[in-house]
Formats: C-alpha cells, structure tokens, sequence
C-alpha cells in the first residue's frame, strides 16, 4: 500500500509513500505495484541495485523508451530530476528531493526526465525499469550544466568519466529529447 503523490513540478514524476506494518516482529510494507504506475506498461520488468559510496554525483541520464522506480534501501541521495520532453508542459522544470531508507518512498521517473543523485552518506538504491537495458537507449546530460541549474548544493563530488563526458543540454540534438 502507498499515496501516490503527483510532483507539482514535473508532469508525471511521482513519489509513493510507502506504508509500513510493523508488530513486534518487524515491519512489513509493500514497495512496488504496476497499478501505482498505470502510465507505462511494465511487461519487461527488471530489478536493479546501485552501491554507491558517500559524495558521489551519478547522472544525469534520461532514456527515450524505459521508465524508472528508485527506492533507496540503505543510506540518503538528493535526486536531481529535468524534464526533457519538448512537447511536456514542464520542459526544462527542475525539481530536487531527497530519498532515504529512513523515510520510506519510491520514485517514479517517466521516459525523457533527465535523473540523477548525489549521495549524502553511502547508499544502495534499487530500481525498477520498465525496459530490458538496451545501451542504445542510454543518454545523459551534464550534472553541472549551468542552462538546467539543477540546485545539487555540492562541492567536488565523485563523478565518473562517462558522466562528466555528458554533454550539456544546448548540445544535444533535438531527435535524442522525446
């Protein structure tokens, strides 16, 4: 069970408050359902982890064909997010929120949100995509780039050289954005 809660700043994004059962067992709650997310159709589903140390940026990466749900399992990330989409009623909104395993919420991102995150203490996120992983539908765009201005608030991260490679919005071409 969640409360799916629409961003009101980039169409389509959502965040799910997950609900939590506890006893003196434990604790129960459910973290994914398709239904939460009828937009997309989740028929090639597939589950992925990222470990990432503390004080590292990853992203920003958007796809053309595949859809994301972020839970993180362990630790806290700031998520930078940019909606990509020319025909979107929020192209080039930015939004910055912050995911923990402590507050327990999924995310989901749609096809064509530029996505990242910083980590504010060592993390592991799980996602789901709604897509094999097909490297043909993998882009990005620079972290830093000064026309997004996502507000990340960060010194000297740990980027990787595919990342910082990203090139800068103005620089991709039109055909890549859906």
């Amino acid at each position: 069970m969640a409360v799916i809660r629409p961003s009101t700043k980039i169409d389509g994004v959502a965040v799910a408050e997950l609900v939590s059962f506890t006893d003196e067992r434990g604790g129960f709650r459910e973290t994914f359902r398709a239904e939460w997310f009828p937009q997309v159709t989740w028929g090639q589903l597939q589950a992925n982890r990222s470990d990432s140390q503390a004080h590292v940026i990853r992203g920003l990466h958007f796809h053309r064909q595949q859809a994301d749900y972020w839970l993180v399992t362990a630790g806290r990330i700031k998520v930078g997010l940019c909606d990509l989409r020319r025909t979107s009623a929020s192209f080039r909104a930015v939004e910055v929120l912050e995911l923990s395993a402590e507050v327990e919420r999924g995310l989901f991102i749609p096809v064509g949100v530029a996505h990242g995150f910083y980590t504010l203490t060592d993390v592991t996120v799980t996602y789901l995509v709604n897509n094999y992983y097909d490297a043909s539908d993998e882009y990005g765009v620079a972290w830093d780039d000064p026309e997004l201005a996502v507000p990340w608030e960060v010194q000297a991260p740990i980027v990787s050289r595919r990342d910082v490679d990203n090139p800068l919005f103005r620089d991709l071409p039109a055909a890549v954005c859906p």
